[in-house]
């Protein structure tokens, strides 16, 4: 799996009609990276992650995703990708009227030939698997916010992904919460070798998880740095990024 890469994108402009957020940007992930994009607010990093998870189309190039042209490829291959991965989103986005089994077997029940006793199963291996074993019966609202985004990464995990997809997963949380969703991810990434791909701006996640990373920003419009976040931090490429990775520590 080593240096195998999972994404590539090539000469990538992404923005909304006449409004460009990045211009030309050119990426690996390679699979099994942890890989953090991040920058400050209106760079674009929710904006990168809806072309990656085909919420949106890029103004400009392409995105290649275990060897599919997504922008080229045949409707057929390009499903046969999105299922392969999945999509944590910041508020969980649980189904409010489903149990959190429910949640978890619904895409297993659009997407698999499995019997309704093994979708039950699957679902109650993958709430264990996020520590919430026992909690299948529970409705989102009777649960913390901490334990919504682990359902929610169950579900993104329903169907054994090859990528899973995070959008600001530590928004909401306390730093307790915060940090054992950080362990949760590095666990799953350790134990499955599923990509990961993260947008945040929380430097404890950045660099409590992160091997690789973009920085994106928002004045020149460009991926301004490339790398492990913690090697980003010890030899900061220019000012923004060292501004960027150093605020705690100016806070003190």
């Amino acid at each position: 799996m080593k240096n195998e890469i999972a994404i590539e994108a090539k000469n990538l402009s992404v923005g909304y009609g006449d409004y460009v957020l990045l211009h030309d940007a050119d990426y690996q992930v390679n699979k099994g990276d942890i890989f953090i994009i991040m920058g400050g607010s209106g760079c674009g990093k929710s904006s990168m992650l809806r072309v990656l998870t085909g919420l949106i189309e890029p103004l400009k190039g392409t995105v290649i995703i275990n060897g599919v042209d997504m922008v080229t490829a045949k409707r057929e291959e390009v499903q046969r990708i999105r299922e392969k991965s999945g999509i944590l989103y910041q508020s969980g986005a649980l189904f409010s009227s489903m149990t959190l089994a429910e949640n978890i077997m619904l895409p297993l029940q659009q997407y698999s030939d499995y019997s309704p006793q093994t979708i039950r199963e699957l679902a109650e291996l993958k709430l264990a698997l996020v520590g919430l074993k026992g909690f299948g019966d529970f409705y989102p609202s009777e649960i913390s916010g901490g334990m919504k985004k682990r359902a929610g990464l169950a579900r993104a995990l329903a169907l054994d992904p090859d990528i899973v997809y995070f959008d600001e997963p530590s928004a909401g949380l306390d730093p307790i919460s915060s940090h054992n969703l950080d362990d949760l991810i590095i666990e799953i990434n350790r134990s499955l070798g599923t990509t990961i791909v993260v947008v945040t701006h929380e430097l404890a996640s950045i660099f409590a998880i992160g091997t690789n990373s973009i920085f994106l920003d928002a004045n020149t419009k460009t991926i301004m740095a490339k790398g492990n976040p913690r090697e980003l931090l010890k030899n900061p490429p220019n000012k923004e990024v060292s501004e960027f990775l150093t605020r705690g520590e100016k806070k003190k």
